[in-house]
């Protein structure tokens, strides 16, 4: 297969590295790396160099690219973008996609579908989530620091064996990849905690154990937890009881000082995926009539914030 990692971030990092990794050029799977800049020219001078807990390691992809028609028509293409570049990166990447290209988001978002969809106008698209927490530490590394690692994906309709290749191959490569019948479940239960621990250690300025921690902090996340809970339940996704008591646990295993990646953007004056989350669940609530009032008093401070 042909597999294009769109955006060379940390999570198209971890992801794509592992990938290349694993299939360097000449291998039975050609890995392709969308990205642009200081980052492009160092990995295709030295490779990528991965910093992960779990091991690390050098990368060569097949090509890096910041030009999508340079690729051909690929068989596989993982968007690793933030929620605000989805629909141009999916713009840029039309060229590469053909009706039969297996599009996979691995982004925050929980319409990232949708917004391929809008941007790509074909393709197979899926929907995924992955949990990790990554970033860029200088041109050409990227450093893994905490999360699971474990990657989901699968379509809504809630076929499977489509599919498989794809989930053998990322295995393959040392990912831990889980091919989901229920796709929608899987990434409203990664909305549920990251939409809140973004908010809230955005907002206080707390790394994710603080927020923990602290039981009024904990209190608001636990609040704004229980608002995606009823959102999701309206637009018909039952998630598992107990989800929310889950999703503190998820946030309680990660290193104490772990700051979330909105956090991070917001102390660093960069952009932020604020409407991704914090935006899209009070945009929502309004429509559907539900009640998301924790949401909308910290998308406001925030928004105050990062304008």
């Amino acid at each position: 297969m042909r597999v294009a990692v769109v955006g060379i971030g940390g999570v198209g990092g971890y992801y794509g590295g592992r990938l290349a990794n694993a299939f360097p050029p000449g291998s039975e799977h050609e890995v392709l790396f969308y990205c642009r800049g200081a980052h492009r020219e160092a990995i295709s001078r030295n490779g990528l160099r991965l910093i992960a807990r779990d091991g690390e390691l050098m990368a060569r992809p097949s090509l890096v690219t910041d030009t999508p028609a340079e690729m051909g028509t690929v068989d596989v293409a993982l968007f690793c973008v933030k929620g605000y570049d989805l629909l141009e990166a999916a713009r840029s990447m039309a060229v590469a996609i053909s009706p039969r290209t297996v599009v996979i988001p691995l982004g925050n978002g929980v319409d990232n579908d949708e917004t391929l969809k809008q941007g790509l106008c074909t393709g197979d698209v899926l929907n995924g989530c992955a949990y990790i927490s990554t970033h860029v530490e200088e041109p050409g590394v990227v450093e893994q620091t905490g999360g699971s690692r474990k990657l989901f994906f699968g379509n809504p309709d809630g076929r499977t064996e489509p599919y498989r290749p794809i989930e053998e191959m990322l295995k393959a490569a040392g990912i831990d990849a889980a091919l989901s019948a229920n796709i929608l479940e899987e990434v409203w239960a990664k909305f549920i905690f990251i939409g809140p621990v973004s908010g809230v250690t955005s907002l206080h300025g707390v790394s994710i154990g603080q927020a923990i921690d602290d039981p009024g902090l904990r209190k608001q996340l636990s609040g704004m937890m229980r608002e995606v809970e009823a959102l999701a339940r309206k637009k018909g996704v039952e998630l598992p009881k107990g989800i929310v008591e889950q999703s503190l646990g998820k946030a309680g295993a990660f290193p104490r000082g772990t700051k979330s990646s909105m956090q991070l953007d917001v102390e660093s004056g960069r952009r932020t995926e604020l409407e991704t989350m914090l935006g899209y669940v009070v945009r929502q609530g309004r429509e559907l009539g539900v009640s998301t009032s924790l949401h909308s008093d910290a998308y406001e401070s925030l928004k105050q914030r990062v304008a």
